[in-house]
């Protein structure tokens, strides 16, 4: 099994280097000019743009929200510069890789990495990490990382502690019935080398069920508390920017929050706008968006079944 796997990657060096040689570096660029863009922004606009989020989308993605804001007070700037590091290092092999793939050593006007074989090309392109990555560096990034993560992973299991117990306790409770009257009939139904996987398959499968159910509840109950956190700092950021400009709105807007109702009312009406959009998408984004949302969906459920089973390391 394991020479097999090792042939399979064997085949799949090089369309998956030449993969991430293109696709890597405009990540990367993609990401630093949104970050760039962000650090630009006037601190209201950040702000306003915060709420925004919160008020629309923070019941769709729960757990991801909680997380950066778990990041935020756990290190953002180590992650930050821990990322940047990681990026450079990358950049740097794939230059180098580039380098490496125009090498021609015996001069008969082919490029030596396409006269080898799939395990020498292999072979030749971690040498060419190894050799040419700073092993601190990385490591020193990694252990960054492992340690915001663990330090995330921490404060979502306190935060979400009850959805958790609850996935839990629907999942044992689901699974007596399932291991009393299904699981026997499967097992009638199923080899005898096969049976032994019966209880894990089942439990996988309950849990997924009892998972979706409770983080479902959990995804209710954050849309409607995110709408409302959001509005408000959306009203707060409207009402700075109204005095910042001079608009009073006939006396309406006043230097003070509590002396005007002007924010209260932006307030209530975006928070009935972000609870209504929220359910009315069911708490999923349409076609195209979720192709474009893809990765944070897959962080959301990831983040889901790691603090649910307790899997932070």
């Amino acid at each position: 099994a394991l020479s097999q796997s090792a042939e399979i990657l064997q085949k799949v060096a090089k369309p998956v280097v030449a993969a991430i040689t293109v696709a890597l570096p405009w990540i990367i660029k993609g990401c630093s000019v949104a970050w760039a863009w962000y650090k630009s922004l006037p601190q209201n606009a950040i702000k306003f743009l915060t709420g925004f989020i919160f008020c629309f989308f923070g019941g769709l993605y729960p757990v991801t929200f909680a997380a950066i804001q778990a990041a935020e007070h756990g290190g953002r700037k180590k992650v930050v510069e821990a990322l940047t590091v990681l990026s450079e290092e990358a950049l740097v092999i794939i230059e180098q890789s580039k380098k490496d793939d125009m090498k021609d050593d015996d001069g008969d006007g082919v490029a030596d990495v396409k006269q080898i074989d799939n395990k020498a090309y292999a072979m030749r392109k971690v040498n060419l990490v190894m050799t040419k990555i700073d092993p601190k560096k990385v490591d020193e990034a990694i252990a960054t990382l492992y340690r915001v993560w663990l330090s995330v992973v921490a404060v979502l299991m306190v935060q979400f502690a009850r959805t958790i117990s609850m996935a839990l306790s629907m999942s044992n409770f689901i699974m007596k019935p399932v291991n009393r009257f299904i699981a026997p009939t499967i097992s009638l139904a199923t080899p005898e080398e096969y049976k032994r996987w019966i209880p894990i398959v089942l439990g996988w499968i309950v849990k997924s069920i009892a998972m979706s159910i409770a983080w479902y509840i959990q995804t209710v109950i954050s849309a409607v508390t995110s709408a409302m956190t959001g509005s408000s700092v959306i009203a707060d950021s409207f009402l700075h920017f109204c005095v910042a400009k001079g608009w009073t709105l006939k006396g309406l807007i006043t230097e003070k929050r509590d002396d005007t109702y002007v924010d209260e009312v932006v307030m209530y009406l975006f928070a009935a706008l972000g609870i209504y959009f929220q359910f009315s998408l069911n708490f999923d984004l349409p076609f195209p968006f979720n192709l474009i949302m893809w990765p944070v969906e897959v962080l959301e459920y990831y983040l889901r079944w790691t603090i649910t089973n307790g899997k932070g390391q």
